[in-house]
This record gives structure tokens, sequence and C-alpha cells, in this order.
């Protein structure tokens, strides 16, 4: 049996294409699939350290209420999908409940490798305007995960232009098939 688990973000719930598409990539490949929901988020998060760090401890909380009657040592493969805040959740779960998952970083922040990040593949915007693009390469190269770039992309990997947004969602879904 395989589990995936789908980690939204704050704003980038489970219905928003990267996460759907995952989920849906996901349930043909087999695997039950677990979109989590994540709610009652401060919006003026952004750039501040702090509301960031209770905003992640928020999301965890949910993820484990959430959770809590999974058995995990059932599934013989076990992914974790996170986005943004969701990157943080699913390596800080990860982390403190021994849970042996691979884990997909969508947008990732760099409180996100605060954690341990082996077992990690990252996708990132150059254009991400809630992470840093140099700090986010620095981050990956110093933590060995492998990272996807995407010109001009934005927090939600998209830049403005539908054609090039469907190109990038279709590459980010066809790596993640190759993960699962």
């Amino acid at each position: 049996m395989k589990l995936c688990v789908i980690f939204p973000g704050i704003g980038y719930h489970c219905e928003k294409p990267l996460l759907y598409y995952s989920a849906k990539l996901a349930k043909s490949k087999g695997y039950d699939v677990i979109p989590l929901k994540f709610s009652g988020f401060d919006n003026s998060t952004k750039g501040n350290e702090e509301k960031m760090s209770a905003a992640a401890a928020h999301a965890l909380e949910q993820a484990e209420a959430q959770l809590t009657d999974t058995d995990f040592s059932k599934y013989e493969k076990i992914v974790f999908i996170g986005k943004s805040i969701g990157t943080i959740a699913c390596l800080a779960y990860r982390e403190r409940y021994g849970t042996n998952a691979s884990c997909i970083l969508l947008t990732p922040l760099a409180m996100t490798f605060e954690s341990l990040s082996h077992r990690c593949t990252a996708f990132h915007g150059t254009a991400d305007q809630w992470a840093d693009t140099e700090a986010i390469r620095k981050l990956c190269i110093k933590h060995l995960v492998p990272l996807h770039e995407y010109e001009n992309a934005n927090h939600s990997l998209e830049t403005g232009d539908t054609f090039t947004d469907i190109r990038t969602l279709l590459d980010v879904t066809e790596k993640i098939a190759d993960l699962l």
C-alpha cells in the first residue's frame, strides 16, 4: 500500500492546480491520498519571521490533528507533498513522528530547511515573492535537495502567461509522477 499526504499552503488549498493534480496523479498511481485542510492563519505573515514561525506551528498542529488516526506502518511507501507553509509542516511532521516519507516541496520557504530535508525534491519560481531565489538555491545545495526552477514564476509557479503556466504545471506534474 502507498500513501500520499497533501500539506497545503496558507492561501493555496488542495483544489488549486499544483495540489489538485498532484493528488489526482497519486490516486491514479494507487496511492491512498489524504488532502489536509489548513485554516485560521494570520494574513500578514509575509516578511515577518515571528509570524511565519507561528503560522508554521499552526500548520503542524492542524496536520497532527488530522493525521492522528493514520496508521503509517501499514504503508510500504509514503510521500508528503507540501506547498509553501505546508513544506515546513510536512518536514516537521516527518521529523517529529519519524515517518518514513519522501517529500515533494512545492515553493519551499527558507524556514522549510530548518528540519531534516533528506529524500526531498524542491520546485521554485525565480519570481517567488515569498522566497529569495538565491537563498533557496543555497539551501538546496547545502541540504542536497534537487531543485527544479521555473523562470519568472511566482509563488504559485505562475507567470501570468496562460500557456507558459500550463506548460509549467505539466512539467511539475511529470516530475512528480517520476517521484511517485
